[in-house]
C-alpha cells in the first residue's frame, strides 16, 4: 500500500469528523471561539522554544529571535486581537430598509462557512500555519491544516501540538509529501486556504475548482521598492537590508528588486551592503541557511548568470557555504532584464537594483510586470507617495519601511492578480471566512402583499407611488 494513503484516508476521515460536528453543534457562541483561541495561545507560548528550534533543525540554521519575532510574536498579536474583538465582529449588522418594507427589519448574519482547509508553507512555518486559524477559529469554523513536507521537524511537532490542544472535531494536522497536498487540495471543503508560489497556487485553483471550493491564495511575486527623488537614503538602507536579508531573503513579501534614482545607484548598492555587513558580521548565528541544497543551487546559478550578462555583484566578504546552505549577502548592479534574477521572485539573500531616470520610467517598469504581494516607498514628499499608490497596484504596502503592513491586525493582508487573491488578518480574516447570510423580517404588516395578483387598483396606485 501507498505510504501516503493513510495520510491521505485521515484527511477524509477529519473532514467528514468535522463538518459532522459542525452540522450537529451550529455556530459556536462567542465564549466557544475564545476558549479556543486561549487554547492556541497557550499551545504557542509553551511550545515556543520547541517550534524554534524544530525550525532551525528544517533550516540547519534558522535564528530563533527571529522566529520569535516575525512568527511567534505575529502569532499571539493575532490571536489577541481577535480575542478582543470577536463579540462584537459576530453581533448582527442591521441594514436599512425601504420605506415600502415598513415595517420590516433586515440584518446580516455572520455564519461560519464549517471546515476550513490550510495549505501552510516552509518559509514561515508557524506563522502561515496558525495565522489563519486564527481567523478561522473566530469565524467560528474547524480546520484541517496540511503544513509543508519541507519542514518535517516542525510540521511532526505541530501535529502533536494541535492534537494536544484541540480534539480532532476541532482542529486537526495532516502531514505527507506532495501527493498528500495534492489530494488535500481536492477535498470538498468549505473554503481552502494555500501560502505558496504563484505556479503552484494556479494548480491548487484548479483542483479546488473541480469542486467549486471558494480559495484565498496567498502568492508572492516580484515585490519592487520605489526609491523617489525626495526619498531619504538612510531610511531607505535599514529598512531594504532588514526585509531583504531576514531570514536569508525567503520572504514573500521580501523586497525583490529595488528601483532607485540612477545617480543613487552605487551608493544605495554600498550601503545596503555596509548594513548587511553590520547586521550579519560573520552569517551566522542569527543568518538564516537557504531551506534546501535546491534552493541554495537555484540561487548561485541566478548569480552567476546575471554576471555573465555584464551585471556587477557586490558580495558580502564570508564566504558561501553550500554544505550549510549559507549564502551570504548580495547586491546586484546592472543585471540583464531577462536573466532569473529579473524574471522570477527570487527567495533569497540577492538584492538586484535597478536604475531609473524618471519617476514616471520606474512605475511603467512595474506596471508592465504583474502585480506583487508588496510594495514599498521610500519618499518624503506626500505628492510623490501618493503618485505611486496611485498608478500601481500590489496587495499591500509600506511607506518608508518594509514588511510592517503585514503585521497590522486591522489592515487585510493578501495578493492581487497573480499575487493571489482573497485577504486575511482579523476583521477581514473573520469576514474572509463567515458567510454574510442576508435576513429580512416582515413587520405587523406586509406592504408588499398588496402588489400580489390579481393586480386590481389599489396594486396599481401602490406601484405608481413606488415608481414616482
Amino acid at each position: 500500500m501507498d505510504g501516503h494513503t493513510p495520510k491521505t484516508s485521515d484527511a477524509q476521515r477529519l473532514l467528514e469528523l468535522q463538518r459532522a460536528a459542525h452540522r450537529r453543534e451550529g455556530p459556536p457562541n462567542a465564549r466557544v471561539r475564545i476558549d479556543r483561541l486561549d487554547r492556541l495561545d497557550d499551545m504557542v507560548r509553551k511550545r515556543s522554544e520547541s517550534f524554534a528550534d524544530a525550525i532551525s533543525a528544517d533550516f540547519g540554521n534558522r535564528s530563533r529571535f527571529e522566529t520569535a519575532l516575525l512568527e511567534t510574536m505575529v502569532t499571539l498579536s493575532a490571536i489577541r486581537y481577535a480575542r478582543k474583538n470577536v463579540r462584537w465582529w459576530m453581533e448582527p449588522a442591521y441594514q436599512e430598509v425601504d420605506l415600502t418594507f415598513w415595517p420590516g427589519s433586515a440584518w446580516i448574519r455572520r455564519e461560519p462557512l464549517g471546515v476550513i482547509g490550510v495549505v501552510s508553507p516552509w518559509n514561515y512555518p508557524l506563522q502561515l500555519a496558525l495565522s489563519p486559524l486564527v481567523d478561522i477559529i473566530a469565524g467560528g469554523n474547524r480546520a484541517i491544516i496540511k503544513p509543508s513536507e519541507q519542514t518535517p521537524n516542525f510540521s511532526d511537532l505541530l501535529h502533536r501540538a494541535v492534537s494536544e490542544t484541540f480534539a480532532e472535531e476541532e482542529v486537526g494536522v495532516v502531514t505527507g509529501g506532495p501527493e498528500v497536498a495534492s489530494e488535500f487540495t481536492r477535498l470538498p471543503f468549505d473554503h481552502l486556504v494555500f501560502t505558496g508560489s504563484t505556479s503552484i497556487g494556479r494548480k491548487v485553483a484548479q483542483a479546488a475548482a473541480d469542486g467549486l471550493v471558494p480559495t484565498t491564495l496567498e502568492l508572492g511575486g516580484k515585490s519592487p521598492v520605489v526609491i523617489c527623488p525626495s526619498g531619504s537614503m538612510t531610511k531607505a538602507v535599514k529598512a531594504i537590508a532588514y526585509g531583504k536579508f531576514i531570514n536569508a531573503g525567503q520572504t514573500c513579501i521580501a523586497p525583490d528588486y529595488v528601483m532607485a534614482p540612477r545617480e543613487r545607484m552605487i551608493e544605495l548598492a554600498e550601503q545596503v551592503l555596509a548594513e548587511a555587513r553590520r547586521s550579519y558580521p560573520d552569517v551566522g548565528g542569527d543568518y538564516s541557511s537557504m531551506i534546501s541544497e535546491r534552493a541554495f543551487d537555484r540561487m548561485t546559478a541566478a548569480i552567476a548568470e546575471a554576471e555573465q550578462g555584464g551585471a556587477k555583484i557586490l558580495r558580502h566578504p564570508a564566504p558561501a557555504d553550500r554544505s550549510k546552505r549559507l549564502l551570504p549577502p548580495i547586491v546586484v548592479l546592472d543585471a540583464p532584464e531577462n536573466c532569473m534574477l529579473m524574471r522570477e521572485e527570487i527567495f533569497g539573500p540577492v538584492l538586484p537594483i535597478v536604475g531609473y531616470d524618471t519617476l514616471d520610467d520606474a512605475l511603467e517598469w512595474i506596471n508592465s510586470h504583474p502585480h506583487p504581494l508588496a510594495l514599498y516607498i521610500f519618499a518624503e514628499d506626500r505628492k510623490e507617495q501618493t503618485k505611486v499608490l496611485d498608478r500601481t497596484q500590489s496587495g499591500g504596502v509600506t511607506v518608508n519601511g518594509t514588511l510592517l503592513h503585514i503585521a497590522q491586525e486591522g489592515l487585510p493582508f493578501g495578493g492581487v492578480g497573480a499575487s493571489g487573491m482573497g485577504a486575511y488578518h482579523g476583521r477581514a480574516g473573520f469576514d474572509r471566512f463567515t458567510h454574510a447570510r442576508a435576513v429580512f423580517k416582515t413587520g405587523f404588516f406586509n406592504a408588499a402583499s398588496w402588489l400580489a395578483p390579481p393586480y386590481g387598483k389599489r396594486a396599481k396606485r401602490l406601484l405608481k407611488f413606488l415608481m414616482r
